[in-house]
């Protein structure tokens, strides 16, 4: 059963609301992906931290759905561990370290220095995942793009070559760790591509996700259709399943 002070986190808000509550309290952010074996193992060890620590707040954080939490705190690999007293970083781990995270723990438990900071702004708090993107002072407002229009668009920008990635950045300057992950592979693997930055298009953002029935970035599109994300792509090519994928481009 989980503690009081173990939270498995599925909002900005909830996490913006758990921060908030107590700045000069230590706590720990779990960030993990299913598909990531040291995951499982590490997950258990947080939980069972969570126990023997309960004066640590423990929020466990899936980094590809909540991925705008995720960037705000740099993470590029899975599991990784964030010590945090308010909003002042004490320790980062990253890996399936469990003794190191166990001793980080209880070291930051035991202590209780004066935060270094303290801001009213939370850690994580995005302006296009809150409210949409924030409004520009002086913007001329633009007549607002139909559903049908922006679907159409959406499917423009999919068929725009044989696979399309839609990620946060562009390939030479990745703006998140699965988005850099997912234009390495694709590039060990041979694969020429396009790609579409997300965040130059809060509309393209939020629709993709609808359109595809898929909540997370990048996107994979081959031929005009959702082939999966990070996950999928691994999973594809430890089955060989990628390469009839790549015989059919």
């Amino acid at each position: 059963m989980a503690t009081s002070n173990y939270h498995e986190v599925s909002s900005v808000e909830e996490f913006k609301s758990l921060m908030e509550k107590d700045l000069e309290r230590t706590s720990l952010l779990s960030f993990w992906a299913p598909w990531a074996e040291p995951c499982k193992q590490m997950n258990e060890v947080v939980k069972e931290l969570s126990k023997k620590n309960e004066s640590v707040l423990v929020l466990s954080i899936e980094a590809e759905i909540l991925s705008d939490i995720a960037e705000s705190f740099d993470v590029e690999a899975v599991p990784t561990f964030v010590l945090l007293r308010g909003h002042t970083l004490l320790k980062r781990l990253t890996g399936a370290d469990a003794s190191g995270l166990k001793t980080a723990v209880e070291q930051y438990a035991r202590t209780t220095p004066p935060a270094l900071s303290k801001t009213e702004q939370a850690p994580a708090a995005p302006p296009a995942d809150v409210g949409g993107a924030a409004a520009v002072p002086g913007a001329v407002e633009e007549k607002k793009e139909t559903e049908e229009e922006l679907n159409a668009r959406m499917k423009e920008l999919m068929n725009k070559s044989p696979v399309v990635v839609f990620m946060k950045g562009v390939p030479d300057a990745p703006r998140c760790g699965f988005s850099r992950q997912t234009v390495g592979i694709l590039r060990e693997q041979g694969v020429e591509f396009t790609s579409f930055d997300i965040l130059t298009d809060e509309a393209v953002r939020q629709g993709m996700k609808k359109l595809n029935d898929w909540p997370t970035f990048p996107q994979i599109i081959v031929k005009g259709e959702l082939f999966g994300g990070l996950d999928i792509l691994k999973e594809s090519i430890e089955t060989g399943e990628f390469e009839g994928v790549k015989a059919d481009l």
